[in-house]
């Protein structure tokens, strides 16, 4: 009895050993390869979870009868969805490339337009078949639905994803279900010349490369963009910058309707920014997820304790959250070289949802002069989804929040903020945010 319990004892041994070392041989505990999130496996399970977005949401009230929405000749049932949302249409941006899935019916002479709020996207394409609506789930991310134009007694919302995943989860969104913003070369058909490339934007991009295979309207001073032209002929490789420059109208090749006489700069800028914020809180939230569901399982395998953390876990969620940290910091944000100004309503209904400090601050104040926001900490720190991250990574971007705000942190990467922005921007987080709350 004894020699078969020492037995059992030697082979348990040899096991754990034998897992050790497979896990070792794993790339140390199981750590994927970078950017390598398996997004259908769980702990994610994307397709298969039941999504708790505002869309979604909608959806079901439309299913239930409980909500309804109007149909309109030219738009079909935008205008009755964005009110729903509660999306300005003062937030249109106006893209004429043909990037999307209706690219038949987008053309320079038939823009696709694209309307957002913090936390969902409308796009209308002039005679499409469908409406392209984007939502962020708190947990999940990105949720991708369309509403088809027709008018039937009951529309409804369809969720997508296989449809939508060919551009919507790959490295351009951090290999996570997300959305983008591109600028590319634009031809006269509106198809882009691929062989000239095409550049991701955010508020890290240099303002020569913005915009391409857009309609920009505003004032941007001296600096010159992509946007509003199309490649010249005979050999298709340039642009007339200067002819696209700081235009008050539409271009006159411009023959379908649209909601508003006008692609707001300003909102461009702001959808730029808040696209990848988006992917960056994702990112973090798939990736603590999915380093805490390997760590458990490593735990069980070796018999460790309940809640421990090999190094390469801390690696991971310390990495995750410094990315997000970074971003929502505006670091490395290009510098304006001149003042930036709308020509809508935009910017006045966008700073009328801010939650202010006691002196009047708040994140969603412009600056526009020589950067996006007068207090560089993104305005999406408020969203559902940011303060819904888990608490392993939550918790550690709040502490390297700390940090920079109260001048722990004085490296060069955070350079950009004065000790005014510093303290401003703490102060407006003390009194408004739940998670900085004293």
């Amino acid at each position: 009895m004894n020699f078969s319990l020492t037995m059992m004892e030697r082979s348990k041994r040899f096991f754990q050993m034998l897992a050790a070392v497979l896990v070792s041989l794993l790339s140390v505990e199981c750590e994927p390869a970078v950017g390598q999130i398996e997004t259908n496996k769980p702990p994610i399970n994307y397709e298969t979870t039941e999504p708790n977005d505002r869309v979604a949401a909608l959806g079901r009230k439309l299913d239930d009868g409980s909500a309804q929405l109007k149909w309109e000749a030219d738009f079909g049932w935008l205008k009755s969805l964005l009110e729903q949302l509660d999306v300005p249409t003062s937030s249109q941006t106006l893209v004429f490339s043909k990037t999307s899935k209706q690219i038949r019916r987008i053309s320079p002479s038939s823009p696709r337009a694209i309307y957002f709020n913090d936390e969902v996207y409308v796009a209308f394409v002039p005679g499409g078949e469908f409406l392209e609506v984007g939502a962020v789930d708190p947990v999940q991310g990105a949720m991708f639905y369309s509403i088809e134009q027709e008018n039937a007694v009951q529309p409804r919302l369809v969720r997508e994803t296989h449809k939508c995943m060919s551009c919507h989860e790959t490295s351009k969104t951090q290999k996570v279900p997300g959305f983008l913003v591109r600028s590319v070369f634009p031809k006269r058909s509106g198809h882009p010349e691929f062989r000239l490339g095409t550049t991701l934007v955010d508020h890290r991009t240099e303002f020569k490369d913005r915009f391409g295979g857009w309609y920009v309207t505003g004032d941007h001073g001296e600096m010159r963009h992509r946007g509003n032209v199309l490649l010249m002929e005979p050999n298709e490789t340039g642009l007339d910058r200067e002819k696209g420059a700081n235009l008050q109208r539409l271009p006159r090749v411009v023959r379908k309707p649209a909601i508003e006489p006008t692609s707001d700069i300003v909102a461009l800028m702001l959808l730029e920014h808040q696209a990848q914020f988006h992917n960056h809180v994702t990112h973090a939230s798939y990736t603590a997820r999915q380093a805490l569901h390997h760590q458990e399982l490593m735990n069980k395998v070796l018999e460790r304790a309940q809640g421990f953390r090999s190094d390469t876990t801390k690696r991971r969620l310390k990495a995750a959250a410094e990315k997000l940290v970074r971003y929502l910091f505006f670091v490395d944000e290009f510098k304006l070289t001149s003042p930036v100004k709308g020509n809508s309503s935009f910017q006045t209904e966008f700073e009328s949802k801010a939650v202010r400090s006691s002196d009047g601050e708040s994140l969603r104040d412009l600056d526009l002069q020589t950067r996006l926001l007068k207090n560089p900490c993104s305005y999406l720190v408020y969203s559902e989804s940011f303060c819904s991250l888990p608490e392993a990574v939550l918790s550690i971007v709040k502490r390297r929040m700390l940090e920079v705000l109260e001048g722990v942190d004085e490296s060069e990467d955070f350079g950009h903020l004065s000790d005014d922005d510093r303290k401003r921007i703490l102060r407006v987080l003390n009194e408004t945010h739940p998670m900085f709350a004293k």
